[in-house]
């Protein structure tokens, strides 16, 4: 499946959901992940996000795309290079 995961948490935790986020999916802005994943790896990754995650004041949110037949992407500005993945 296809995601795409932003997220919105308070700077002392940004580098760690970052971390987390680098292991699955590819960086494409700040705090915007995107990438194909398996069901077993999503679940991992939202594991981990919890447990790093202040549920009271830090916020993520995860696109989930059956399917990218129905999504186009257009991009406007620089195209990052993706780092590799673990």
């Amino acid at each position: 499946m296809y995601v795409v995961l932003v997220y919105d948490v308070r700077k002392k935790r940004v580098q760690r959901v970052m971390k987390i986020c680098r292991k699955y999916l590819n960086h494409l802005q700040n705090s915007v992940f995107e990438g194909n994943i398996t069901d077993a790896k999503l679940t991992s990754l939202k594991n981990e996000i919890k447990a790093s995650i202040d549920v009271k004041s830090d916020s993520v949110c995860i696109f989930k795309l059956d399917s990218t037949k129905y999504v186009s992407k257009e991009q406007i500005g620089i195209i990052p290079l993706y780092e590799h993945i673990i």
